[in-house]
Formats: structure tokens, C-alpha cells, sequence
């Protein structure tokens, strides 16, 4: 799966890219990540990309030009990619949707947005708008890892046992949540393993876990 970040902070997906399960879907070959630096498509010698709203307001917006050059240069690399666009307003971020968007084996182009937000007219050239929650952030940096995390270790290969993303959290229902894991040792500081995860009754174990694979 190609995956390219339109962003004004390349260096930022260095480490992210770089470490654990995605390094190692790069080094496989399952996945290959590219960053697109925003600014290399700015208006003039200055490479301008950002500019005051029309119709007033406090900061800056992310003019349509040089968004607009930045996601076509995209799709020369991969005509057939999803462009994504990071933004508050955006559908919410779920186990499903990643599990879609791995299965489909189709490119990703992910667009960062940065200070007050960006000129409204790119969004006729983007396939969904994404949102990881109600909250704000600097940019739209952390929330295009993190749909990158999600999708990219759901790639069949990327993880190390063949049922593992079968049983977490979320694959259910987008809301169910794992249950609680042990390991050695059966005791700590007074704090004892749940006695039905030591017992070897395959069944009981199962309902155990499903009956406490719940958020309260």
C-alpha cells in the first residue's frame, strides 16, 4: 500500500515511520510511506502557503493553490489513491473504517491541515473527511499517524500472528474492547491472575473474556 501525507512538518513522521510495526510493513514491502512537503508547492519566492480568511477572523488559512498543486502531484504518483483530509469536522475514526481502507489495498493520500484550517475548496477533490475525536490539535500531523497506525498494521502480514487482529479491540462492533491480559508471574504484591485464565478450560476462558471485553 502506498501511502503519501500531504504536511508543512515532514520531519515529523520520521520516527513514526521509522519504528515498530511500520518500519517493519516498509521493510517487507507491504507498505511504502512518502511525505509530501506542502511548501515545496508555495505561491512566490517566499513559498507562501497560508493567508488571512475572507470575511475576517484570528489567523491563518492553507490557500487552495498550493494544497490543491500538492495532492495533484499525489495522484501522479498514485492516480488510483483516497485522498483523506485531516479536520475536526470530519467523520470520526473507527476500528471499521481502517479495516476498510486496509482491505481495499487502494493508496492513501492524507492531508494535514495547520493553523485556523485550510481554504474549503479542497475538499472537492477529497474522498473523506477524518476526524480522531473531539478535541483540537496543532495540526493535523498526530491524527494522520494515527489513521496510518491503524491501517497499516491491519495489512495482512504486518503483524506476527495470523488471528491477532482478529481479537482485539473494537473489531466487533467498533465499541467492544479486549479483555484484560495476564502474564507471569501469578502473584504480584498480593494481585493474583484471575483464576479461570489458570485453570486450561478452554470454554470457561472464552466467556470470561468475552464477558469482560466491555467498556464501562
Amino acid at each position: 500500500m502506498k501511502i503519501q501525507v500531504v504536511t508543512l512538518f515532514p520531519e515529523m513522521f520520521d520516527g513514526v515511520f521509522g519504528s515498530s510495526m511500520l518500519w517493519k510493513a516498509s521493510k517487507d514491502g507491504l507498505a511504502d510511506y512518502s511525505c509530501i512537503n506542502l511548501r515545496d508547492f508555495g505561491i512566490g519566492p517566499r513559498k507562501r502557503v497560508d493567508d488571512t480568511p475572507y470575511g475576517g477572523g484570528d489567523g491563518m488559512l492553507l490557500m487552495i493553490e498550493p494544497l490543491m498543486a500538492a495532492v495533484e502531484y499525489a495522484k501522479t504518483q498514485d492516480p488510483s489513491a483516497k485522498v483523506l483530509l485531516m479536520t475536526p469536522r470530519g467523520n470520526t475514526w473507527v476500528q471499521s473504517k481502517a479495516k476498510v481502507y486496509a482491505d481495499s489495498n487502494q493508496g492513501l493520500i492524507i492531508v494535514c491541515g495547520r493553523y485556523e484550517g485550510y481554504d474549503e475548496r479542497i475538499v472537492s477533490v477529497v474522498d473523506e473527511q477524518i476526524s480522531v475525536g473531539n478535541y483540537v490539535l496543532t495540526g493535523g500531523e498526530i491524527p494522520a499517524m494515527a489513521v496510518v497506525d491503524s491501517v497499516v498494521r491491519l495489512i495482512p502480514g504486518v503483524l506476527g500472528g495470523e488471528t491477532s487482529a482478529e481479537i482485539e479491540s473494537f473489531v466487533a462492533d467498533d465499541q467492544s474492547v479486549e479483555a484484560p491480559q495476564y502474564t507471569r508471574p501469578e502473584e504480584f504484591k498480593g494481585m493474583m491472575v484471575p483464576a479461570v485464565l489458570l485453570s486450561g478450560h478452554h470454554a470457561d476462558i472464552l466467556k470470561w473474556r468475552t464477558n469482560n471485553g466491555t467498556r464501562d
